[in-house]
């Protein structure tokens, strides 16, 4: 009889159906709820979480700095005039544009020590605090910031000093990505902006001025910007807010693995 048992026992464990450490209810042998096997739940087929199926995971938030000034700094409420040149073609060893203005400055700026400021704490002078962005993937693979009333800092720091907004401010970005051939960058909006890629200079909107479109294609800088598909690199990116009475910004680009580098 114990005989027959054993052999009753054998023959139910044989006749089960396989079982798995998929508890989701889904039939696709991982362990989350869509139906596919990469053991997340965003829909996608890989196995980060970004929704999108490149698997890098990155989400498109970067974190940058902004500086808040006073009114009354010299480059501030200034003179209103379109300009390049007020920065160098490379970037400086400190990661900051370096000012390429002269001694006696330029059209909208006051000289190098005051330029200094504008992406460097200075105590008395500036104000900064920690600033992300989102951008957004529209499903083409384009992604975008777009906010036609950037004031991120109203009522913050030295406030709006009576404005309807606080119009005084700086604002920088460091990230990275890798070159994989055809990708492009924009930016549209006021005030000054500069994007370095590689440490050298691929848009120039400097200047106090309504707002502006700069563009790079990769490919077709290349050789300027001594980059080669397959490789990382670093996309700098400064921004600066002088003058009322508006502020625009918005970013455009198909590089999909922007990697924010945080500043301490």
């Amino acid at each position: 009889m114990n005989g027959l048992k054993w052999l009753v026992l054998l023959w139910m464990v044989a006749a089960a159906p396989a079982c798995s450490d998929d508890q989701s209810g889904d039939s696709d042998g991982d362990s989350d709820s869509d139906a596919d096997s990469d053991g997340d739940s965003d829909g996608d087929s890989d196995s980060d979480s970004d929704g999108d199926s490149d698997g890098d995971g990155t989400t498109g938030s970067l974190t940058g700095v902004l500086r808040d000034f006073r009114e009354d700094h010299p480059d501030f409420e200034y003179e209103i005039v379109t300009e390049t040149g007020i920065v160098a073609s490379d970037i400086g060893s400190d990661g900051k544009p370096v000012y390429a203005g002269g001694p006696d400055g330029t059209a909208s700026t006051t000289g190098e020590e005051n330029f200094n400021q504008w992406y460097n704490d200075v105590e008395d002078v500036n104000m900064s605090i920690h600033y992300a962005l989102t951008l957004t993937n529209d499903g083409t693979g384009l992604y975008f910031y777009d906010n036609q009333e950037f004031f991120p800092i109203d009522d913050e720091l030295f406030g709006n000093e009576g404005n309807a907004h606080n119009y005084h401010f700086t604002y920088e970005l460091h990230t990275e990505f890798t070159y994989t051939g055809g990708e492009v960058f924009t930016f549209i909006g006021d005030d000054d902006l500069w994007v370095f890629i590689n440490g050298r200079l691929a848009i120039d909107l400097g200047g106090v001025h309504g707002p502006l479109t700069g563009s790079v294609e990769l490919d077709e800088q290349a050789a300027d910007l001594q980059i080669e598909a397959g490789n990382r690199y670093t996309l700098d990116f400064f921004f600066a807010e002088r003058h009322t009475s508006q502020s625009t910004f918005r970013i455009e680009t198909t590089i999909g693995d922007l990697e924010e580098i945080i500043l301490e």
